[in-house]
């Protein structure tokens, strides 16, 4: 009888045992099973998922700034969160300047041309900001005429904008043009390129003509 006893507490460990490990498996195969784990992370919304890649703003264009969490600020263009084209940025330009004087004109002409390099459409509009290095100082730009349609410019293509000066036809050296500094619209960072037109402007008294800057699209658009 007593070896009966001891047999059956012996027989009721070993259930208990084998009961304990039923049950641990159950949680480890619960842990462990990837279907569990992809419903659960479907069933967690939208928590994840993200909107469509985006350039910088401004008020910068579909655009040209801004610091909006998850634009694409280096590429200089793309879609804000709502979708419109971006501003133009400083760094998807490849920003140039050429001579574009024209022999009888009473100014002398320089036009900049920008070409969107960003890989995405973005938007310019309005006037760039235009300084010249002189060896005199800066002379700044007056705008002359009304600001055109804001623009998509496309990837890859170009648009333009003039700026007129006065000729130094007085015989003298007059004042020296060391330099272009060009800053995109709605924007903040310039460029600064070589002067490519005329050497020097006439020295006045401020009653001369001034330099001044056409909208964009004021010397072509769509190159």
């Amino acid at each position: 009888m007593r070896a009966h006893k001891i047999t059956l507490a012996a027989l009721a460990v070993v259930a208990g045992l084998s009961l304990t490990a039923c049950q641990n498996d159950g949680d480890d195969a619960a842990q462990t099973d990837p279907s569990s784990a992809a419903t659960a992370s479907a069933s967690g919304g939208g928590s994840g998922s993200s909107g469509p890649a985006s350039g910088g703003s401004d008020k910068g264009g579909s655009s040209a700034g801004g610091s909006d969490s998850g634009k694409d600020t280096a590429a200089g263009a793309g879609a804000d969160q709502s979708g419109k084209t971006a501003n133009c940025r400083t760094g998807g330009l490849e920003i140039t300047a050429i001579d574009n004087f024209i022999d009888g004109d009473p100014q002398g002409t320089v036009a900049v041309e920008m070409k969107n390099t960003s890989g995405q459409d973005c938007v310019v509009t309005g006037f760039a900001g235009v300084d010249l290095k002189t060896d005199a100082g800066t002379i700044s730009a007056e705008r002359k005429g009304a600001p055109a349609d804001p623009y998509v410019l496309k990837s890859g293509r170009t648009i333009a904008f003039g700026i007129n000066y006065p000729l130094n036809e007085t015989g003298g050296s007059g004042v020296r043009i060391t330099g272009l500094v060009v800053t995109p619209p709605n924007e903040t960072k310039p460029v600064t390129l070589a002067w490519p037109g005329k050497p020097s402007l006439p020295v006045t008294d401020g009653s001369g003509s001034p330099v001044t800057v056409g909208p964009i699209g004021s010397a072509g658009q769509g190159g």
